[in-house]
Formats: C-alpha cells, structure tokens, sequence
C-alpha cells in the first residue's frame, strides 16, 4: 500500500503546476495571468508493482473572480519514461527519494491501468496523505459485474472539455473512454447528457467557503468507432 514521505519536495507540486496548467486546453483562467493554487484534495492509488506513485489531486485556482478547482492525476517515476516528455509535468527534489519525474498520469499506463482497476472494482482507494489508509469517501460504480481490469492499450487526447482516455480491454478487445473531468463541478452532474455511462470515480474535496462538495472525477462510455 502506498507510503507517503512527509518529507520536503522541491519545487512544490503547486510550483510545479503554476506554469503548467495554463498552457492545457481546459485551464479557465485568464490569458497571462498567473494561477493562484491551493490543494483542495483527492486520493491515491497503488501500483501493483511499487515502483509509480499514483496520485489525483484536486486543485484550486484562485486568481479569478471565482475560484476553479481542477483535477490533476499525478504519476511519479524515479526516473525519465523515454519518449514521455510531452507528459512530463516537471521533476522535483525529494527529502527521502531524490530526484523524481512528475508526469501528467492521463498519459501512463500504469496510473490508467488502476484508474480502470478502481472503476471496475479491482483497486481500493488509498487516503491522499496517510500511509496504508483506504480512503472509504471515494467511490467508484461500474455497470457490467465480473468485468476484469486488464487493459491491452490506452491513448489519451485532451480538448476544453477535458481529457478522454481510450482503453481497449485485454478481456473483449471492446473500445472504452475513460472521460477525466479536468475542471471539478460541485454537485457531481459531470455525466448529465451523457449517453450509455457505464461507470464513474466520485469524490470530495473542501470549498473555499469551509463547507465540502463531491463531484464525478471519471466516468466511463462507450469508445466511438
């Protein structure tokens, strides 16, 4: 399960992602303008393997007249992947670790390997910053019983609405979607209008306001041909 080092990492991931998230085509913010990041929440998961740490951490930008929470699912790597540099968030010291590369997860199998593992049924959430601690607020519905986790392969494409995630099952050979909500609506209608959803990832995080909200952070549909 997975270990988290309360130790120092540098730079931060929030420093990470100031100069990252504005350059993606579902930031909000305003052209130029710096972001103003706070953590706001989310939950890891394992690798099987121990080697990638899996982490979807909800994010709050308060630059703007009203504050935006974005998902970011985080893969760590204690070393490059060769030819992932356009995923490559940044690398970052840390305390315990040493030198580690952030990726943008939607692009690493293994984080979309349990992303897919969880939805169905086969991974358990983990708590975001407690060590060996299922995170029992973070739920996950898949429609089908008995469905099998393995995936044979995965592509990822990102546009304003989002990032979508297309796996084909090792299973079947069926085409999924794995849609990721990149900007995080409280009340969870993220999958209203959506046709033929077949599974969906809930969880919360806190308003700026002191209260919490929940809200859809993947769901699952049909691959169009």
């Amino acid at each position: 399960m997975a270990v988290i080092h309360h130790t120092t990492l540098t730079p931060t991931k929030l420093e990470l992602l100031t100069t990252w998230l504005p350059e993606q085509p579902w930031y909000r913010g305003t052209s130029g303008q710096q972001p103003e990041l706070v953590k706001s929440g989310g939950f890891r998961l394992d690798d099987p393997e121990g080697e990638v740490g899996i982490e979807f951490m909800a994010v709050t930008d308060t630059s703007g007249d009203q504050p935006v929470t974005y998902q970011v699912p985080f893969s760590y790597r204690g070393a490059p992947v060769p030819g992932a540099d356009a995923a490559l968030i940044g690398t970052t010291e840390h305390g315990e670790l040493g030198q580690r590369w952030v990726y943008d997860g939607t692009r690493d199998p293994v984080l979309v390997a349990q992303l897919f593992a969880l939805i169905v049924g086969k991974a358990e959430p983990q708590m975001q910053s407690t060590s060996h601690t299922p995170d029992p607020s973070v739920t996950a519905w898949f429609a089908e019983s008995g469905a099998t986790a393995a995936i044979a392969d995965t592509a990822a494409t990102d546009d304003p609405g989002g990032t979508d995630l297309i796996v084909r099952t090792a299973a079947d050979g069926r085409r999924l979607a794995i849609h990721i909500n990149r900007v995080l609506q409280p009340g969870g209608r993220d999958t209203e209008g959506q046709a033929a959803v077949l599974g969906h990832v809930t969880a919360g995080w806190p308003l700026p306001d002191g209260t919490s909200s929940r809200a859809v952070f993947a769901f699952v549909r049909l691959a169009h041909p």
